[in-house]
């Protein structure tokens, strides 16, 4: 589940973390002149791009929660906050192709420049490859930028970098620096590191959707509403917001304008979350998978940020059911407390594996596990650069104790849906065909419980897996145990 993957330390351009003195030695003026509460200037998206830029280098921060709150706190909003929202996040997303790029322009190594400076080229490069901004536009603002923030010394070099960037389009940079195979190029071209399109050829049965993989994958995601199950209809949520109801989910909504979805009333009148339409399908699998005998008792192991709670609540209330949310960290299991007011949801605070619960045994179990989230990519721009393919180790053990958990806290006969946020054949089909064949778990049709949804088999494994280049959505999978 990518909301709760935590990932490690910062990382610039695969070169491992910077050290402590480092970062103070080359981050720029002291944060309290320039650091994200300092007021806007004369451009103040590219001003908030550049603060992001610098909280996600330094502080391992996401990019999808420190601008939000900038913007909110400087009051930038319109053309600006637009702005500051396709810089910001571009650059995060492509910023191995941008590294690559300004590597071949700069006469020195990237990581001994100035943080200020780095983050500043790459966000010129950004807009000088992935924009239409004039490039004598693009050059100009963050060299001024640049001149605001560390002074006139390296403004000759940063005009200097750009306009060898600017000689190039994307295009001709990307022939001259890709690597000589294809999955090399493939992973260049659509900003992806090498392991992590290795890992989507995999989980796709081949390369021949790679391409289509890794494109959708570098596109800015769509965004997505879940009515109320109860409250409101899918018709019903689409008339107010002006949006679509979305292909696959009975209750997604896909919404065809900018602004803050959170300002929308039905989202402000918990008639609705912002939830991309994979979620939601994965708490329908959750909720459809047969059971023998009751289904009264129904739980969600890994709950926050409460998503998917709030889904299953409304479910389980038309049911005639009851709902228990588990989360380990506080702040989300209030978050879930929050999102699930006036549903028969219990919220309870500690460890999955650990913590006692009302009920001896479940109905229904959803482990919607921590991951590495690789199925989020497009919401987490980021993350790419700072996952590595030894990260997937720790989290496929945590994702086997949880599975196992979830089975223990069942019924013989009840189901336990088994969800992550990832395609990583290692956190999908090997966690769940190990644990079924440990524990005897039977493993049961899940593309059958999704039937409007075509195209959602996984080779040679278990479970369901959508793909945003298929279906729209993040790259969810999801899998149904039974206990015997």
């Amino acid at each position: 589940m990518t909301d709760s993957s935590v990932p490690p330390g910062g990382h610039r351009s695969g070169r491992g973390p910077r050290r402590k003195d480092d970062r103070k030695r080359r981050s720029g003026p002291p944060r309290g002149r320039q650091g994200p509460g300092r007021p806007p200037s004369g451009d103040p998206a590219r001003e908030a791009a550049l603060d992001t830029l610098r909280a996600v280098r330094e502080d391992a921060a996401y990019a999808n929660l420190t601008l939000p709150k900038l913007l909110r706190e400087r009051r930038i909003s319109g053309r600006d906050a637009a702005l500051a929202t396709d810089l910001t996040y571009g650059t995060c997303r492509a910023q191995g192709l941008l590294d690559a790029v300004l590597g071949a322009c700069c006469d020195r190594p990237l990581d001994e420049l100035d943080g200020v400076v780095l983050d500043a080229l790459r966000l010129g490069a950004q807009q000088l490859l992935r924009t239409r901004i004039p490039p004598h536009a693009a050059v100009s603002a963050v060299v001024e930028l640049v001149r605001s923030r560390a002074g006139s010394r390296p403004t000759g070099f940063v005009n200097a970098v750009l306009r060898r960037v600017a000689e190039r389009d994307e295009a001709a940079w990307v022939d001259r620096l890709a690597p000589p195979d294809e999955l090399g190029r493939l992973a260049l071209t659509h900003a992806h590191p090498r392991w992590i399109a290795e890992v989507f050829a995999q989980a796709l049965g081949g390369p021949e959707e790679l391409s289509a993989a890794l494109a959708a994958d570098d596109a800015r995601p769509a965004v997505h509403l879940a009515a109320r199950p109860g409250e409101i209809s899918a018709e019903e949520l689409a008339a107010i917001t002006g949006g679509d109801e979305s292909p696959y989910s009975p209750y997604g909504v896909l919404l065809t304008e900018g602004g803050d979805p959170g300002e929308l009333a039905p989202v402000r009148e918990g008639l609705a979350v912002v939830q991309d339409e994979g979620s939601q399908l994965v708490a329908l699998v959750a909720a459809r998978a047969p059971v023998d005998g009751t289904d009264t008792r129904w739980l969600d192991l890994c709950a926050g940020p409460g998503g998917k709670a709030v889904m299953l609540g409304a479910l389980a209330a038309i049911e005639g059911a009851t709902l228990d949310a588990v989360d380990r960290a506080p702040h989300r299991a209030r978050l879930v407390e929050g999102a699930v007011e006036g549903l028969p949801v219990r919220v309870h605070t500690g460890d999955a594996r650990e913590i006692a619960l009302p009920e001896d045994a479940y109905d229904r179990v959803l482990v919607d596990a921590p991951c590495t989230g690789l199925g989020a990519l497009r919401r987490r721009p980021e993350a790419r650069w700072r996952r590595q393919p030894e990260d997937v180790a720790e989290l496929t053990e945590l994702q086997r104790s949880l599975l196992r958990a979830a089975l223990e806290r069942t019924r013989p006969g009840g189901v336990v849906t088994y969800a992550t946020c990832s395609p990583h054949p290692d956190e999908t089909t090997a966690v769940v065909t190990a644990v079924a064949a440990e524990t005897g778990a039977e493993l049961l049709d899940t593309p059958a419980l999704l039937p409007e949804v075509p195209d959602t088999a996984v080779p040679d494994g278990p479970g369901v897996q959508l793909w945003p280049h298929r279906h729209g959505t993040d790259a969810m999978y999801a899998a149904v145990l039974r206990r015997p």
